[in-house]
């Protein structure tokens, strides 16, 4: 089962990426200003499962991707992949398990655990 994960971006902005079930990214958000944007677009993506289109591209160096659209919008971009074969099964992967994916949150600061120096002397 694949799984959602919203992180912060050094700008300030949060994206969520769609995990496989190996935790391999398979696509990546468009930047959100709020966190709670983020996850109101994971929630409408999810809900959309059964119209979503995926349109397949080739860059110039030979590997494919894909964009993903929902109501003539893209949301969403794939990672690359070497072969059709790959990418294939990466949108397979979005088919089969994203309307049943968790979401965690990365998106709190990295300081959530006091300092070593602090516990241990």
């Amino acid at each position: 089962m694949g799984t959602f994960v919203i992180t912060k971006r050094l700008n300030g902005s949060y994206k969520y990426e769609f995990n496989s079930r190996k935790g391999k990214a398979i696509l990546i958000s468009e930047d959100f200003e709020l966190r709670f944007e983020c996850e109101e677009a994971i929630e409408a993506l999810k809900k959309a499962v059964d119209s979503i289109f995926f349109m397949r591209f080739k860059t110039k160096n030979g590997k494919m991707y894909f964009k993903v659209i929902v109501s003539e919008k893209e949301v969403a971009v794939s990672r690359k992949y070497n072969t059709q074969f790959l990418m294939e099964k990466g949108i397979a992967e979005i088919t089969r398990s994203l309307h049943i994916s968790e979401i965690l949150d990365f998106s709190f600061p990295a300081d959530v655990f006091p300092p070593a120096e602090d516990i241990f002397g």
